[in-house]
């Protein structure tokens, strides 16, 4: 039971939001330092996979971290922090995007090609039910001649 209450607490251990900051990097009034934090978990390390700044080891998190905390002690709001290294690093350094036009685009056309591209193949394969496929019907054929008959008939009795 012993053992499986330790294995227990470091399954538990490994699932907890990992913070990289250093005990250096933290700033002395807590107040700051709790924006600083806020405004690190929402900005993307620029060399890691979907962490915070606040979560990545990586050295340039690191950097950042410490920008964020400079331009705090400057007397910068969060915008203007957040602003600051999004100037620096691009709008994908936000882990939440702001809405623009360009996002939307970027979200938005290839949901609006797939569509398209869905819509043509229905009404290419003529199964979209205007009946205005692109492929031809199949060719009305004219009726036998008498020597046709003749011939398959003769061909139906020898089998």
């Amino acid at each position: 039971m012993r053992l499986f209450l330790v294995v227990i607490v470091m399954l538990l251990g490994t699932f907890a939001p990992a913070m990289a900051v250093e005990p250096e990097e933290m700033l002395a009034d807590p107040a700051l330092e709790a924006r600083a934090r806020e405004i690190s978990s929402e900005l993307r390390c620029v060399v890691c996979q979907n962490q915070s700044i606040d979560e990545s080891d990586a050295q340039i998190a690191g950097d950042m971290r410490r920008l964020v905390r400079e331009q705090l002690l400057a007397g910068q709001s969060n915008a203007q922090v957040k602003q600051t290294l999004v100037d620096y690093y691009g709008e994908y350094v936000l882990l939440k995007p702001e809405f623009s036009v360009k996002n939307a685009l970027v979200w938005g056309l290839p949901a609006l090609f797939a569509l398209l591209g869905l819509i043509w193949y229905l009404r290419r394969t003529g199964r979209a039910g205007g009946g205005d496929a692109v492929e031809a019907e199949a060719p009305v054929q004219a009726p036998l001649t008498e020597l046709e008959k003749q011939r398959l008939d003769a061909l139906m009795r020898e089998k």
